[in-house]
């Protein structure tokens, strides 16, 4: 508890932006930064964090190289340009539901980002960074080539880079969607059952090592050396540092013949990567996987005890079955809180994709190891086959729960009496059971408090989004969504669609069109006047102000109220 409030204390009081020597504390025409990680290709534009050093001495900067008629500059870590002192604060999201990329950046200690052309980047033909991070980025680099060369299916090979190597820049959305509704989005995440696979490898191919203790210490050094070595090339996520430090404790203390726990080899592990970097405890990757791995711990085995079957592959199905369920209850709250669903079919879609990835795991690491490249085609089938059969999984009837969103106190709420069920279901104890029902009714409360004032709501939403206007009309659980937006697009789904879910809509009527005149929209009592420039205008009567059961939110507007006196 002393070590915490220190380190709390430490990260609240000493903000990066608060430093004087952070580069927006200086006035420059000029910024010389380095490339900080490795770039990624995204909506038509190249995004990477890039360290300033000069004029100042510290501060991150998130950098967007936008596309133009010239292709993007070979960018790579450790690079050093000079770029047009041209940045601005990260904004806080302008609409209900948006995420919250403002905080998300913060966590990263990222507070600012620029937008440049190609032109702009000015090579200054220096290296800096750590050698080792550039070196097993370049491996990785000439790994995911290998696999484009030996991979024709777009799909294939995207989901191939990312399962094995870490790298999802090429990983699409529709992809990305079919592994979360059927709740394997953590397949697609370099984690710890990777490097556990890694582990079986090499433990078994040194097995010979063991018949003396000098090469007990080396076989130790070289799987420790090789795990580390993979967790660098994948990229280095909370996940898999976790997985790297408990598989390099577990194996020395293997050699050193001692016990070890699991919960304080998790709990070590923990304190080794908030040490090194306090603000990973608001990841959300970090907490899923610590939550994931204490309900292994804590409840897998309770679970995989329920039921014993004589026949083996049936135990080893309720194995992973087991495992599963432990890893899901833990993360359930966590999940939905984030997320906003859930996915019904998550033990069948685990159940399927288990063998599978343990097969790709060893016949990918054997193509880039070995270089067996006659594996590319039985590796390249099994692939599509793998991503086939979660999308038919994703589109079976109510395959996904969506529109859950929680607050904070129910997030607390729910976890409590989840963990008090869990300990009663453990223990066996009469308290826990009636202490977790109790909070589990509250819950359900709250929940159906929520979803009354949702079937009561009559609100205007105004929407700020750039180069385009959009306005949306509920009235309990349906909603007139005026844009210029088109439904499918990312811009529609990131502004628009997250305030509909939040508010439970059902039914969604889109009209789109171009404003040519002025429109005056009737909607209750409210009178909404749209001119032809498209800045929304409310022209609100006397009564409108009293009317109990309308709330117009006026937080989102993109132009301010005229004045009520010059309407």
């Amino acid at each position: 508890m002393c070590f915490f409030l220190l380190g709390a204390s430490r990260t609240l009081t000493h903000p990066d932006t608060l430093n004087s020597d952070h580069f927006s504390e200086k006035k420059a025409a000029f910024l010389k930064i380095y490339v900080d990680e490795e770039p990624r290709e995204t909506a038509g534009s190249l995004r990477f964090r890039a360290r300033v050093i000069s004029p100042a001495s510290g501060g991150l900067l998130m950098l967007s190289i936008r596309s133009g008629e010239n292709p993007f500059p070979a960018v790579t870590y450790g690079q050093v340009y000079l770029i047009p002192a041209r940045f601005k604060e990260i904004p806080a999201p302008r609409n209900p539901g948006e995420f919250d990329s403002k905080t998300w950046m913060a966590n990263q200690h990222i507070y600012h980002q620029a937008f440049l052309s190609g032109t702009e980047l000015v090579p200054l033909h220096q290296q800096m960074g750590s050698p080792l991070l550039r070196y097993t980025l370049a491996v990785r680099k000439e790994q995911v080539e290998l696999y484009r060369k030996l991979i024709r299916n777009n799909e294939a090979f995207a989901v191939a880079a990312t399962l094995i190597l870490g790298y999802r820049a090429d990983l699409d959305a529709e992809t990305m969607a079919a592994y979360s509704r059927t709740g394997t989005i953590h397949a697609l995440s370099v984690s710890g059952m990777h490097v556990a696979l890694v582990y079986l490898v090499l433990e078994y191919a040194l097995a010979w090592m063991n018949r003396r203790t000098f090469l007990k210490w080396m076989k130790m050094l070289i799987i420790i050396s090789l795990i580390w070595f993979y967790t660098l090339i994948t990229g280095c996520s909370a996940s898999v540092l976790r997985s790297a430090i408990m598989l390099s404790m577990l194996i020395l203390t293997k050699v050193l013949r001692r016990n070890s726990d699991g919960y304080h080899v998790l709990t070590v592990s923990a304190f080794c990567l908030l040490f090194n970097e306090p603000a990973l405890l608001w990841d959300v990757g970090f907490q899923l996987s610590y939550l994931a791995v204490l309900g292994l711990i804590y409840l897998q085995p309770g679970i995989f005890a329920l039921i014993t079957f004589t026949y083996w592959p049936l135990q080893q199905v309720w194995s992973i079955i087991s495992v599963s369920l432990a890893a899901q209850l833990f993360t359930w709250p966590l999940s939905i809180y984030y997320f906003h669903q859930f996915p019904v079919y998550f033990l069948l879609s685990n159940l399927f994709i288990t063998l599978p990835v343990t097969i790709l795991m060893y016949i990918g690491l054997s193509i880039l190891i070995f270089r067996f490249y006659w594996l590319s085609v039985p590796f390249e089938w099994l692939l599509t086959f793998m991503n086939k059969g979660l999308s038919k999984i994703a589109g079976l009837p109510y395959s996904t729960i969506n529109q859950i969103w929680i607050s904070e106190i129910q997030l607390l709420l729910f976890s409590a009496a989840l963990l008090l069920l869990l300990r009663a279901f453990s223990e066996k104890t009469i308290s826990h059971l009636f202490g977790g029902l109790v909070l589990l009714i509250l819950f359900q409360a709250s929940l159906l408090r929520d979803k009354t004032a949702a079937h009561q709501q009559m609100v205007i939403i105004f929407y700020a989004i750039n180069k385009h206007y959009a306005a949306a009309f509920l009235q309990g659980n349906k909603a007139l969504v005026l844009t210029s937006l088109s439904p499918g697009t990312a811009a529609f789904k990131y502004h628009i669609q997250p305030a509909l879910d939040q508010r439970k809509i059902v039914s969604i009527s889109i009209q789109r069109k171009s404003l040519t005149g002025d429109h005056l929209l009737r909607f209750g009592k409210f009178r909404i006047l749209l001119p032809l420039h498209g800045r929304f205008v409310a022209k609100i009567d006397k009564d409108t102000l009293n009317f109990k059961n309308s709330v117009l939110v006026f937080k989102q507007i993109k132009a301010s109220l005229v004045n009520l006196k010059k309407i």
